[in-house]
């Protein structure tokens, strides 16, 4: 789960990920398969549907980190490089509708998440990048877009969401200092519990909870 929320990878690029796509020790990880449907709607594993989605994203060392820890308690290591990393029960890969229902629908419900859709760790990850002003070309590449069109539409996403946010931490800010006029002591201003979400992204700890629960 957490390589949609740190990377942005889609939910098929996380199951058809194998150990020889991953260089931890050079913080790499390359998309060459995918987990799609074939034309009977049953789970088929094939190349990325554009040559876009066929790409090298570096990684942060945090998450290659866990990655080396699930590979470890996995009792697999590079010598494994045509296992997956996340398999389903068996060793293949999973189709979205058992992982779904037996890996994250649970692991939501239990982080107190439940409604919450895979997508919205891509979702995530394309928002920290457009807060981070990563430019458009390196935001597209990383998310694998053929076309600037979502990305752009992700930038939007984002600058609509910050500035949702600035507005809500200055109508606070004005409210405090009315507070503060009244009652002559501006420390006792209450504060509120930050919320989940933030420019339409889960929070770190949303993403610790349910990588926790869903173990992955």
């Amino acid at each position: 789960m957490i390589q949609g929320a740190l990377v942005g990878l889609r939910w098929g690029e996380v199951a058809g990920l194998r150990i020889g796509s991953l260089d931890l020790l050079g913080h790499t990880l390359t998309v060459t398969e995918t987990v799609t449907r074939d034309e009977h709607g049953r789970p088929s594993l094939g190349p990325p549907k554009s040559e876009a989605g066929t790409r090298i994203m570096s990684l942060p060392q945090a998450l290659a980190d866990i990655l080396a820890e699930h590979l470890a308690s996995m009792g697999l290591t590079a010598a494994d490089a045509a296992s997956f990393v996340f398999p389903a029960p068996g060793g293949g890969h999973w189709s979205y509708a058992n992982f779904r229902r037996r890996m994250w629908e649970p692991a939501t419900k239990k982080a107190g998440l439940a409604g919450v859709d895979f997508h919205d760790l891509r979702r995530t990850a394309s928002t920290q990048l457009a807060l981070a002003n990563v430019d458009m070309k390196t935001a597209g590449t990383r998310l694998g877009h053929s076309a600037p069109r979502p990305t752009l539409a992700v930038l939007a996403h984002a600058t609509t969401g910050a500035d949702g946010a600035a507005t809500d931490t200055g109508g606070r800010f004005a409210a405090a200092m009315r507070v503060g006029d009244a009652s002559g002591d501006g420390d006792s201003i209450a504060t509120e519990a930050p919320k989940r979400r933030s420019a339409g992204a889960l929070t770190p700890a949303d993403l610790h909870f349910v990588g926790r629960a869903g173990r992955i």
